[in-house]
């Protein structure tokens, strides 16, 4: 990828300002799209829940990137907070790809966000990109908002769904909770750890994202997991190793279930996924084990 103008929705969240550092310092132009008003060069306006993006910000874009959508596990699921979860997941996608609709010369990629959540629990059962969508509502939602994304293809653009795994890093999502707690030494498994946790390190998140942009033959689902998902037993292991602290207190799971409310049945679910796709492009992994993901997020490497 040489001098390309890139796209990007949800360029302040964790992953979204990790993938605009890298794409900058290797000279490409990033347009960021945002909610409010646009306040620098670089940034254009959207509005997801209105169904609005301007589509200026998109001409002459070889890529798109779309990343945005409400956190998961941000707040305890509410019937209203659930519906933002799945409203600035599907109506936000369904703006881009209506935008790109409307272009004389659309980009030729599009990378829409989804999640391994698209799998729910699969037990020890091991799947990759082939196997069907599972149950529950985080199932639900990321089945609709890959089919918000499909009409992408229809218009001549490469569509890939980056089925994200959690994101091994220090200053978001779940591993930024779990952080300061395992510097505590108040760190621990959730429920019995036998549940298997799709991990992958920031910076591999970034360079497969990247991947998926700069390799033609990829569309459609692909999973952003590290080659070999964990337990979440062997993390905390892996946790206290790295951070040379005991990991005493494991979390019931009666307990999760009265701190986090329905959200908790996904924590505990277990989702054994593999990124076969992702492997046989021929992406390598820096961090492929959890070991040196962990120690990578220490040292702050997102690039």
């Amino acid at each position: 990828m040489g001098g390309m103008r890139i796209a990007v929705t949800g360029s302040s969240g964790l992953i979204g300002s990790a993938l605009v550092r890298s794409l900058r310092s290797d000279g490409h132009e990033v347009v960021r799209y945002v909610r409010r008003e646009p306040a620098a060069g670089d940034e254009a306006r959207w509005d997801p829940k209105r169904g609005y993006l301007d589509p200026a910000g998109l001409e002459g874009c070889a890529a798109v990137v779309h990343l945005a959508g409400a956190g998961v596990g941000d707040r305890r699921w509410s019937a209203a907070y659930k519906r933002e979860i799945r409203d600035s997941r599907v109506l936000g996608t369904a703006a881009v790809v209506r935008a790109l609709g409307g272009l004389d010369h659309p980009p030729g990629v599009f990378v829409s966000g989804s999640a391994v959540g698209y799998y729910g629990d699969t037990g020890d059962r091991p799947v990759d990109e082939r196997a069907p969508a599972g149950e529950g509502f985080l199932p639900s939602v990321c089945v609709e908002w890959e089919a918000a994304a499909s009409p992408a293809a229809g218009l001549g653009v490469r569509t890939v769904l980056a089925r994200t795994g959690l994101v091994i890093a220090p200053d978001g999502g779940a591993w930024g909770r779990m952080f300061p707690l395992f510097r505590a030494g108040l760190g621990g498994r959730l429920g019995d750890g036998r549940q298997y946790w799709p991990y992958i390190s920031l910076h591999d998140h970034v360079a497969a994202l990247r991947h998926l942009i700069d390799t033609p033959q990829l569309s459609g689902p692909v999973n952003l997991t590290a080659p070999e998902p964990l337990t979440n037993r062997e993390i905390t292991a892996a946790m206290g190793r790295v951070l040379h602290r005991p990991t005493p207190f494991p979390v019931p799971a009666f307990a999760l279930r009265l701190a986090l409310g329905e959200f908790s049945q996904d924590v505990l679910q277990s989702q054994r996924v593999r990124p076969a796709r992702l492997l046989e492009s021929g992406f390598v992994f820096e961090h492929p084990g959890i070991d040196g993901a962990i120690r990578a997020a220490l040292a702050g490497r997102s690039r």
